[in-house]
Order: structure tokens, then sequence, then C-alpha cells
């Protein structure tokens, strides 16, 4: 999957966007340890307003990201969630403006990383616990994913700890 996110953040990369990757890939990337992520977590620069702000002005480059996503095979399955699908695989963009307000790390702050010729932001394991200890708070991702999520803030919160 890590080929995959390397392959869109390439064409985004060659568009002027510069990705950040979240979600299970992001962590099992910035740790090492396999959480058996499902799709593909995608932000980028957008709306401060994040979810509240209407699915088609969220992310600031949607239709160029349209455009990309298209050309590497995907089609647009879901406008709200901005979800992409191609075959079996999901890849979801989501804005990066909202991260200070819900989790006081700010997307500036994320290391810039470069890979394969790919240059793209990752949250550290610190960034990363204090994403999901905030998402841990959230009605409806503690009530989607709550087990899953407390794994991995117990997992992040030893290895942050630990010397």
């Amino acid at each position: 999957m890590l080929d995959e996110f390397l392959r869109i953040a390439r064409a985004l990369n060659g568009a002027g966007i510069v990705p950040t990757l979240m979600g299970s890939l992001g962590l099992e990337v910035a740790t090492g340890r396999s959480w058996q992520p499902s799709d593909i977590d995608i932000h980028v620069r957008g709306d401060a307003r994040g979810w509240d702000a209407p699915d088609e002005l969220r992310l600031s480059d949607s239709e160029t990201i349209r455009r990309v996503m298209a050309a590497l095979g995907y089609e647009l399955t879901d406008l709200h969630e901005h979800e992409f699908r191609r075959g079996g695989l999901s890849v979801e963009f989501g804005t990066i403006n909202a991260l200070y307000e819900f989790a006081g790390v700010h997307w500036a702050e994320l290391p810039l990383r470069a890979q394969a010729g790919v240059q793209f932001r990752l949250p550290t394991p610190a960034q990363f616990l204090r994403m999901y200890e905030a998402s841990a708070q959230d009605s409806y991702r503690a009530a989607n994913n709550n087990s899953k999520g407390l794994q991995k803030i117990d997992f992040l919160r030893q290895l942050v700890s630990s010397p």
C-alpha cells in the first residue's frame, strides 16, 4: 500500500501538492509496526473549517486532485469524504488545516520526508499520539473505531515515553 501512496504522492508533487500521509498507513511508516491499513488517508491544504466547510470547498486544490486521481485510474465515489476508489482500494483526502484546532499539532511542524524521489509530510509518533488522543474524544471516531484507536494510543504512549 505504501508503494501506491508514493505513486499518488509523486503525481501530486508534479501538480505542486505536498501531501501528508495519515491514518494507519502513516502510523505504520512512522513506527515500523504493521497496523493492517484498509485504505490510504492523505491530507492536503484546505479550508481551516475542516468538516464544517462545504464539501466542494474543503480541499484547496480539489480540481487538481480530481484530475490527478482520474489520471491514475481512480474514480471519485464520495464527495463528502473526498474518497476515490480503484478496484478495492480506497483513498480518502482530508484537510490538514484543522489539525491544530483538533489536536494541537500545526501542519507546518509535520516533518517533510523524501522517499523514492517523492516529497510528503509524515507525523512523528508523538504527533500521531496527540492526534489519536484527540480522536478518542471525538464521538464519531470513538463509536466506530474505538478498540483499534485505543491500541494505537497505548502503543504510542509506550513508544514516546521509552528512552
